[in-house]
């Protein structure tokens, strides 16, 4: 038996629906809640009362695959913390709002600065608080865990669990509605 050092050709094997890529063509920011959808939605809190937040690599690495693309990331949260401005500075985000229980009025100035209105953003969240973003959003990706209601006005329902590659899916989608998802992929592999 003989081997080739030849390369198998690599080909996107993530599949999705034919009308949510229609509806994704036109998104050039992505509203990100962070419990529920960057983390797994659980808080952790030290003795001290520090919160604690964990992030999964498979979800950072999709944001950063969006600003290759061109697609600005934001972040719109209920919370602060330390941590999670940690985690988003690593990743270069910077249209980010914190401790905003409001989040219609966050979103609306993060897309005033980009010079955008809701026809070119998508949003991801999971509960009630996210529900001003989801309905003006053209484009809704929610996990899988996501309340009800919010499950009821998505377009995309994540396969994979928040904190666990939720928003790396999302991003996936993004990717492969802009037409560069294979070309990324194929940067990546050589």
């Amino acid at each position: 038996m003989t081997f080739t050092s030849e390369l198998p050709v690599l080909r996107p094997v993530q599949n999705f629906d034919p009308v949510t890529l229609l509806r994704a063509q036109a998104v050039r920011v992505v509203f990100f809640d962070v419990d529920g959808v960057l983390t797994d939605g659980g808080l952790y809190f030290t003795e001290a009362g520090e919160t604690l937040k964990r992030f999964h690599t498979l979800d950072g690495h999709g944001i950063k695959l969006l600003q290759r693309a061109g697609i600005t990331p934001a972040v719109v949260s209920g919370r602060d913390s330390l941590a999670l401005r940690t985690r988003l500075t690593a990743l270069g985000v910077t249209h980010t709002r914190f401790g905003t229980e409001d989040k219609r009025p966050a979103a609306e100035a993060i897309l005033a600065e980009l010079g955008l209105d809701w026809s070119a953003a998508a949003a991801m969240g999971d509960d009630w608080p996210d529900l001003p973003m989801l309905r003006r959003a053209a484009l809704v990706c929610v996990p899988p865990t996501a309340h009800p209601e919010v499950l009821a006005l998505a377009h995309h329902v994540t396969q994979r669990q928040p904190g666990a590659g939720a928003v790396r899916e999302c991003c996936d989608l993004l990717l492969t509605a802009r037409g560069v998802y294979a070309q990324v992929l194929e940067e990546a592999s050589r």
